[in-house]
């Protein structure tokens, strides 16, 4: 049976521009059929081409497999878009996720669309987590981003998630698309942007009013936040809808060839000690922390990555706000329990109780002062929490949002897609953050 598989030389690509994809097979010829990820897929585009052998290369160096150009069309939407590669005459599976023959594509506008969403694709994450070549940056300071894999056809580091077994968490398939989905569905239209491009300050200032990023959005290139604050600070909104967000910090190659990551002090590794990477410089939180930007953090928060958890939901601490208009949620009420909202991972932020018992941020490890906690779940004892020291205040998930210049909202669970479908309270406290806020 032949083999086949490929990567794109960066992850996004203008419409009307050429995308150069590196695809390595023991096919005399093959084929790649482009789908666009929406409300549903989408089959956009065809090609077919002589098929060339190429060896698997290691986690840290370019393959450099053999190299295709494909014109993407001028009229194709601004959307996520994923390569099915296949090397018979009738092959066409349009599904968005495989571990392999399959290639993520982010495409770009050419121009300002006029859209006021701009919807952000993690994929620095996406290749933190991709193990193709026999690494990862759970096991290596270095990565290289021209490899099989991230976001999808390539191997992923991480246990299978007991609510949502279809796709490993690390994936396009698994919390993006059907945020995705949900948001085209609903009448909710964006343009779309990978992480490198907000890294080399493209896009952001192309008349959106709202960033959106939803599930796990772990790993930022300063450049990157710098972009975002200053997208922030002139006015712009930004909508959270993940967790863990912001927590590592990544140095890019030039052109986005690989990430590096220093997570381990001299002579220490994941293997030797897994506390081993606290101390370190390269957690945004020891630096410069993210609760600055997002209001909270994966300090003040925790993880349960291990089989199912104890349900968790956010209890409401003002129904009266308008994120909660129309859910027929009081205060006090408590949303998301049965179907375990909180989790697998969540962020926080310092707070105490005030006179009525309402939680308060306390303004500690850079919250800003005005933002106001509408939900929250204090995570029990047996979850895993990312700083050994005490915490200021006792971890929860704190969802809330401040304003600064802009609006920057945040649900403070990873896993805030997955009941999009299920959750009428979800749902529309999604929708009423969103178009709040564009």
């Amino acid at each position: 049976m032949s083999t086949i598989n490929g990567y794109c030389a960066r992850p996004s690509i203008r419409a009307g521009e050429a995308v150069q994809l590196h695809i390595a097979t023991s096919a005399s010829r093959f084929r790649v059929d482009f789908y666009r990820c929406g409300a549903a897929l989408e089959h956009a585009g065809h090609a077919e081409w002589p098929g060339r052998t190429a060896d698997p290369g290691t986690f840290d160096e370019d393959w450099q497999w053999p190299a295709y150009e494909f014109l993407v069309p001028p009229d194709w939407r601004s959307g996520v878009y994923v390569a099915v590669l296949g090397t018979e005459a009738d092959y066409r599976t349009p599904s968005m996720d495989s571990r392999e023959a399959r290639i993520l594509l982010v495409v770009t506008p050419a121009a300002p669309s006029g859209r006021k969403i701009l919807y952000k694709i993690p994929t620095f994450t996406y290749q933190a987590y991709n193990t193709a070549g026999g690494g990862s940056l759970y096991s290596a300071s270095r990565v290289t981003m021209r490899r099989p894999g991230g976001g999808v056809g390539g191997p992923v580091k991480g246990l299978p998630d007991p609510y949502d077994a279809a796709s490993p968490r690390q994936t396009f398939a698994h919390w993006d698309a059907p945020f995705i989905a949900w948001m085209e569905a609903n009448g909710l239209v964006s343009d779309f942007c990978t992480d490198l491009d907000l890294h080399e300050g493209r896009l952001l200032y192309d008349g959106y009013r709202l960033l959106v990023s939803a599930g796990h959005d772990e790993y930022w290139s300063a450049e990157a936040r710098r972009n975002v604050t200053a997208f922030r600070d002139a006015g712009g909104n930004i909508a959270n809808f993940g967790a863990n967000t912001c927590w590592w910090r990544v140095d890019v190659a030039p052109g986005g060839a690989g990430l590096s990551c220093d997570k381990f002090p001299p002579g220490a590794s994941a293997s030797t000690d897994p506390d081993s990477s606290y101390g370190c410089p390269d957690h945004w939180w020891e630096s410069e922390p993210e609760n600055a930007l997002l209001g909270v953090s994966y300090r003040n928060g925790g993880g349960h990555w291990d089989g199912p958890r104890a349900p968790l939901g956010f209890t409401v601490t003002d129904g009266d706000h308008w994120i909660f208009s129309g859910t027929g949620l009081k205060t006090g009420d408590v949303f998301g329990r049965e179907a375990a909202l909180v989790g697998y991972e969540c962020d926080g932020a310092a707070y105490e109780l005030d006179a009525v018992g309402r939680p308060r941020t306390t303004g500690q490890g850079g919250t800003p002062e005005n933002f106001e906690i509408l939900g929250i779940a204090p995570l029990p004892p047996d979850w895993s929490f990312p700083a050994r020291e005490p915490a200021a205040s006792p971890r929860a998930a704190t969802l809330g949002l401040y304003t600064a210049a802009g609006t920057v909202f945040t649900a403070a669970t990873t896993d805030w897609a997955r009941l999009l479908a299920t959750d009428p309270q979800v749902a529309t406290i999604t929708r009423n953050v969103i178009t709040r806020l564009f």
